[in-house]
């Protein structure tokens, strides 16, 4: 699945897709205006990333590298013993472990709405009604966030709601 942004002029979504595409947008705006600024967002989880506004490089060709990430983990002597005793060993084990957590329809629906919390956050929290729509947005209480957002402009509003499934 491939990754998609939002990059937002104040409260004004200009664009959503990849980042290449965002970035022409952004590159063609700034033709027009170079004093306009922007904030770009990250579909899934909330966070606003950085937009990198160079032309694309030329990939090489071959085979991508493979990047394995090392980071300790504390568990207890009986917890390693387990994980050894499992399929593949203890990395496959503790991977197959967040594959099946990622999946759980709680912690999905939990990371919706911290995604979509990051987001309101970020463009949203000097706006009218925050504090109350915050609240209901963790209360997963799509009326009371209907209700508490129903000034916002327009693109922040469905933007937050496309994130929460509420559309």
């Amino acid at each position: 699945m491939t990754a998609t942004y939002s990059l937002f002029e104040g409260h004004h979504r200009l664009a959503q897709g990849e980042m290449t595409a965002l970035a022409a947008v952004a590159r063609a705006s700034l033709a027009r205006d170079p004093n306009i600024s922007f904030r770009v967002f990250d579909d899934t989880t909330g966070e606003r990333v950085a937009l990198d506004l160079e032309p694309p490089a030329r990939k090489s060709a071959g085979r991508p590298k493979l990047v394995v990430v090392t980071r300790e983990v504390g568990l207890l002597p009986r917890h390693w013993d387990w994980l050894a005793q499992q399929q593949g060993g203890p990395s496959a084990a503790l991977r197959r472990l967040v594959e099946t957590a990622r999946r759980d329809p709680a912690t999905v629906r939990k990371d919706e709405l911290n995604a979509a919390y990051r987001f309101v956050g970020d463009i949203a929290g000097d706006l009218a009604g925050f504090e109350e729509a915050s609240r209901t947005l963790f209360n997963d209480d799509r009326e009371g966030f209907l209700a508490n957002t129903q000034g916002w402009p327009t693109d922040v509003r469905g933007q937050a709601l496309r994130m929460l499934g509420w559309t």
